[in-house]
């Protein structure tokens, strides 16, 4: 028996407002920026690759990293979203291409509980964030860490509505899978590319306005 419907969320630059590597470049790799985000666009690596140089090379304490994860700026509105979702049948679910060493402790600070997470496995270990990707999973990304359209399209097949909300290229396959997609930042062009309709948001406050519009469609499925 399938379910209502599914809100799909990516975290970084989506219920955040900021990625957690852009927040610990500016704060400790200030002098590297350049380099870090020219690498970064350019591809010199995979993002997995990346990610786990960058979060295992922090040389912090376990407080310290806790003090630049509280520095994420997280939507204000994404709770209430959250909360709307359940109150209408719905299940909210997060798939990041980060690490959910970060992304739980945030949910935790601010009260957001029975939110599943799928995300990159990390452990605070040798002074840094090491991930601890299973490459034999089910769906597992060299580049990312974790294929998030294969994900979404295991978890799409108990609902009869899926909603999707992202901002950035690795999003762009889970996002096509959805009926109704949310788009922030640079997915918005890559949907344009693929002639793909979506909702152009720049917060969750607008997410939050669009679906008090869409109750009827959202209880009673797909139009």
């Amino acid at each position: 028996m399938t379910k209502s419907f599914l809100f799909l969320s990516d975290f970084d630059g989506t219920l955040s407002d900021k990625d957690f590597f852009h927040v610990l470049i500016e704060r400790h790799y200030a002098d590297q920026q350049d380099q870090l985000y020219a690498d970064w666009d350019r591809k010199v690596m995979t993002d997995l690759e990346y990610l786990s140089r960058l979060f295992g090379s922090l040389d912090r304490d376990e407080r310290q990293i806790a003090e630049d994860i509280d520095a994420v700026p997280f939507d204000p509105d994404a709770r209430r979203v959250i909360d709307w979702v359940k109150e209408h049948g719905g299940d909210f679910v997060v798939i990041s291409a980060g690490t959910d060493y970060y992304i739980k402790r945030i949910f935790e600070k601010q009260g957001i509980t029975d939110v599943k997470i799928y995300s990159n496995p990390g452990v605070y270990e040798n002074r840094g964030i090491q991930l601890k990707v299973d490459s034999d999973g089910p769906y597992f990304s060299e580049f990312y860490g974790i294929d998030k359209a294969r994900l979404a399209r295991e978890l799409m097949k108990d609902y009869d509505t899926v909603l999707f909300a992202g901002d950035s290229r690795p999003d762009l396959e889970a996002a096509m899978l959805a009926d109704t997609i949310f788009a922030k930042g640079k997915l918005q062009k890559l949907l344009d590319q693929e002639n793909r309709r979506y909702v152009p948001i720049n917060n969750f406050k607008e997410v939050a306005d669009y679906l008090a519009g869409q109750e009827e469609v959202l209880i009673h499925g797909r139009k």
